[in-house]
């Protein structure tokens, strides 16, 4: 028993991504009209979850060198994201209409009021949680390499609920890009810059393509 435990993650981050898969499901497997609702309400659950259980985060702070390499960052991977999109849309058999689906859900509410949720909760909520404290404890408990990897297969694999293959690969691959960036020192504030910026530079101001609205 105790050399099983030595191979599982520490309570805390157990408990906190049972919830975030459980929370994940009920996002996405929901009534598609209410998703940004829904997607909020986890961000305010995971990343208030997150600044209980890891009080370093709470001392988090941004400074123009953070606001920065956040936004450096983001250019870099909304530059990834474009040719990934190309690729999906000629490698995988539902590329485009999973790629379109992602994009439709920008229209179920004003412009105005996604920018918000996704700068203000959703990103830095997402970053808090799955870097912050999940990455950062995986790293602490396994090592760089080993932490990095886990962290980021936590943060695709509670994407698989969607059932969109190409929205598996897309969080996926942010994580990577994210998780890579913490492993290489850069800040929190970095982070939730990064992740706020890039969310709203795709979903809103520059989407890699044009939006047909469909179903996972």
């Amino acid at each position: 028993m105790n050399r099983l435990r030595q191979y599982l993650p520490e309570p805390i981050v157990a408990i906190g991504l049972g919830l975030a898969f459980v929370f994940f499901a009920l996002t996405f497997r929901g009534p598609r009209a209410r998703f940004w609702q829904r997607m909020t309400r986890t961000g305010l659950a995971l990343g208030a979850f997150a600044l209980a259980a890891e009080p370093g985060l709470r001392r988090t702070r941004f400074s123009l060198r953070d606001a920065l390499v956040g936004l450096g960052s983001a250019g870099i991977l909304y530059g990834v994201f474009q040719i990934g999109d190309r690729m999906a849309r000629l490698i995988l058999p539902k590329g485009g209409a999973e790629i379109d689906a992602i994009y439709g859900l920008e229209t179920l509410r004003p412009r105005q009021e996604l920018a918000a949720r996704l700068a203000f909760v959703i990103g830095p909520a997402e970053e808090l949680f799955w870097r912050g404290l999940v990455q950062a404890r995986l790293i602490r408990q396994f090592g760089p390499l080993p932490g990095y990897v886990l962290g980021t297969a936590a943060y695709g694999g509670a994407h698989v609920v969607t059932g969109n293959l190409t929205l598996i690969a897309a969080a996926t691959v942010a994580g990577a890009f994210w998780g890579g960036l913490l492993a290489l020192g850069a800040p929190m504030g970095a982070l939730i810059v990064s992740h706020a910026v890039w969310d709203v530079l795709t979903f809103l101001i520059a989407p890699t393509k044009g939006k047909v609205i469909g179903d996972w």
